[in-house]
């Protein structure tokens, strides 16, 4: 026999929505479709760095970080390395290795102190094994990105250590600062893959693609979209039939 399959009969009822219900569907609905726009809003932002990622152009000559220039802004800086006092930022990979960012400052002509990022180093045989880091501290111009510090989602804090080159975990500008002595630019630059003296530098942006962004997007606006359909079919009531 054939499978009887119920189909709700228009003719038959009538449209009655109720007020929770009603209440719930427009709360789920917005809802969703401000994570839709979110989302929508982390895509834009998302293509915004890659186009500045990737365009390139000329690096801008300046004696002191920009304070305003945007994210990956190339720049070109003169002073000298500060060899006695490096960090190596933790927990950093490449191609599926453990390792570090070897983080190094650089004190311009101005006087002013920028944290340099000079690449990925592996750890030796044991993490405590750390790489040699060692670098000439002569005048020199340097060419790089600006850019901000890696922030994981979640960590746990580790405790403070000592010593130089000295083991950090995802810290913050203002904590590299305080174990410095000094005030550090609140930004750190990606040091360009041709100028001499870093590791490993295989910069690319960091997070999901844009169009990852989209598909979360789509998928949140099929929810505000399936909950008002839902609604809109929960909403109908059998007729009273006359006696």
């Amino acid at each position: 026999m054939p499978e009887y399959i119920p189909v709700l009969n228009f003719s038959r009822s009538r449209f009655a929505p109720r007020l929770g219900p009603t209440l719930l569907a427009a709360s789920a609905i917005a809802l969703f479709v401000v994570l839709g726009n979110w989302q929508l809003g982390r895509a834009h932002e998302k293509r915004q760095l890659t186009d500045r990622f990737t365009a390139g152009g000329p690096a801008i000559e300046s004696k002191e970080l920009p304070a305003d220039a945007p994210r990956y802004q190339p720049v070109r800086l003169s002073g000298h390395y500060d060899r006695d006092h490096q960090f190596l930022l933790d927990n950093m990979s490449h191609e599926s290795m453990a390792g570090v960012d070897v983080l190094t400052p650089f004190v311009l002509n101005s006087g002013s102190v920028v944290l340099v990022n000079r690449g990925w180093q592996p750890y030796g045989a044991t993490r405590q094994d750390l790489p040699d880091v060692g670098v000439d501290t002569g005048q020199r111009t340097i060419v790089g990105r600006i850019d901000e510090l890696p922030r994981p989602g979640i960590w746990l804090k580790a405790p403070p250590a000592t010593g130089w080159p000295r083991l950090v975990q995802y810290p913050r500008m203002e904590e590299l600062s305080i174990a410095l002595g000094i005030e550090l630019a609140p930004r750190q630059v990606l040091l360009d893959p041709a100028v001499p003296d870093g590791y490993v530098r295989a910069w690319a942006l960091p997070g999901t693609a844009a169009d990852q962004n989209l598909s979360y997007a789509v998928q949140w606006f099929a929810f505000a979209a399936m909950a008002g359909v839902i609604w809109c079919v929960l909403s109908f009531r059998k007729r009273e039939e006359s006696p």
